[in-house]
C-alpha cells in the first residue's frame, strides 16, 4: 500500500512537473515572435517561434529550462563560497551535458527523491514493521545526496587520466607543427583537428578565447587552473615562460615532449612496482582460501572419516 501510494505520488509530481514546464511561457515569447516575423523572406515565411521550439529535443525544450529556472533559484540561496567550489568541480569535469551549478543543485534534489521514494518502496516490499521501516527511506536520502558527488568525483578522475594519456601525443604534433613553419595558434588548430578528446576541447577553448581578444598568455594559464593537471601545468608554464623571455618555442616544445614521455615511463614503472602490494589482499582473501579447500580438503575428509570409523 505504501509502495503504491509512493509510486502515485511520484508519477503525479512528474506530470504536473512536465505540464507546468509545458505551459509555462516566458514573457518575451510574444516579442521573439514579432522579431523572428522580420526576418521573412519575400514569398516564403519562417516558421513561428513556438514551430521551432517543436522541433527541438524534448530534453531541450521542457527539461532543461525548468532545470535551468529552479536551479537559479537555488544557486541564488546557496553560499558564495560552496557555489564557487561547486562550479569549479563541474570545470574541472569538462561541465558535463553543459551542467551549470543550479542544474546541478536540482539534479541532487531529484536523485534524494527518487531514492529516497525506492528506498521507502524497498522496505514496503519486504513487510517491514514500523521502526525498520525509516531505514530505507533514510538511507536512500543518504545514498542520493552522495551519489551525484560521487559520480562527479569519477568524472573529473576519468577527464584528467585522459588528458594525461593524450598530452604526449598532443606534444609530438605541436612540435612537429611548429618546426614546420607553423605559428603556435595554427599548431594548435592542428591539434584540434587532429584529435577529438578532452585535451583537444580545452585547446579549442584557448583559441576561441585568443580569436575573441584574450591575450594567450592568460587564457593557456587559465586552461592550466581549469584542470589542475600538473604535467599540462608544467607545460604551459614553460610555454609563458618561453613567451615572456624570448626563448624559440621549438626547442620548449622538444623539451617538453621528452620530459612529459620520461614522466609517462617513469609513473609505467611506479604502478608496475605497485601492482605485487595490490595483488596481495585479493590474493590473501579470494585465492589462497579456495587453494587450501581444494588442496587440504580431501585430506581433511579423510582424517575426519577415520576418526569417525575409530570411535
Amino acid at each position: 500500500m505504501i509502495a503504491a501510494l509512493a509510486g502515485a505520488l511520484a508519477a503525479c509530481s512528474l506530470m504536473l512537473l512536465m505540464l507546468w514546464a509545458h505551459t509555462a511561457r516566458s514573457p518575451q515569447a510574444d516579442l521573439l515572435e514579432a522579431r523572428l516575423a522580420q526576418f521573412t523572406e519575400s514569398g516564403r515565411a519562417v516558421q513561428s517561434l513556438a514551430e521551432v521550439e517543436m522541433t527541438l529535443p524534448f530534453f531541450e525544450r521542457v527539461l532543461r529550462p525548468t532545470l535551468d529556472r529552479w536551479g537559479r533559484r537555488l544557486a541564488a540561496r546557496n553560499n558564495q563560497q560552496r557555489t564557487q567550489a561547486l562550479q569549479e568541480k563541474l570545470n574541472l569535469a569538462g561541465r558535463p551535458w553543459g551542467l551549470t551549478v543550479g542544474g546541478y543543485l536540482v539534479l541532487r534534489i531529484i536523485s534524494v527523491i527518487l531514492v529516497t521514494f525506492l528506498g521507502l518502496g524497498a522496505g514496503a516490499l519486504l513487510q517491514m514493521p514500523m521502526p525498520q521501516l525509516l531505514i530505507g527511506p533514510a538511507a536512500g536520502f543518504v545514498v542520493g545526496y552522495l551519489v551525484p558527488d560521487a559520480l562527479l568525483s569519477r568524472r573529473i578522475r576519468a577527464r584528467q587520466q585522459e588528458i594525461l594519456r593524450s598530452l604526449p601525443s598532443a606534444l609530438d604534433l605541436l612540435t612537429i607543427s611548429v618546426e614546420a613553419g607553423l605559428g603556435f595558434d595554427a599548431a594548435l588548430g592542428r591539434v584540434c583537428e587532429k584529435y577529438r578528446n578532452a585535451l583537444a576541447a580545452e585547446f579549442n577553448q584557448v583559441l576561441n578565447e585568443i580569436r575573441l581578444g584574450r591575450p594567450r598568455l592568460e587564457a593557456m594559464d587559465d586552461m592550466a587552473r581549469r584542470n589542475k593537471v600538473d604535467e599540462l601545468n608544467s607545460f604551459i608554464q614553460a610555454i609563458i615562460q618561453s613567451e615572456q623571455l624570448g626563448v624559440g618555442i621549438a626547442n620548449v616544445l622538444r623539451i617538453q615532449s621528452e620530459e612529459i614521455r620520461r614522466r609517462r615511463r617513469q609513473r609505467a614503472e611506479e604502478m608496475g612496482q605497485k601492482a605485487p602490494l595490490k595483488m596481495l589482499f585479493p590474493m590473501a582473501c579470494c585465492i589462497f582460501p579456495t587453494l587450501f579447500v581444494v588442496l587440504l580438503g580431501p585430506a581433511a575428509l579423510a582424517v575426519f572419516q577415520e576418526f569417525s570409523g575409530g570411535h
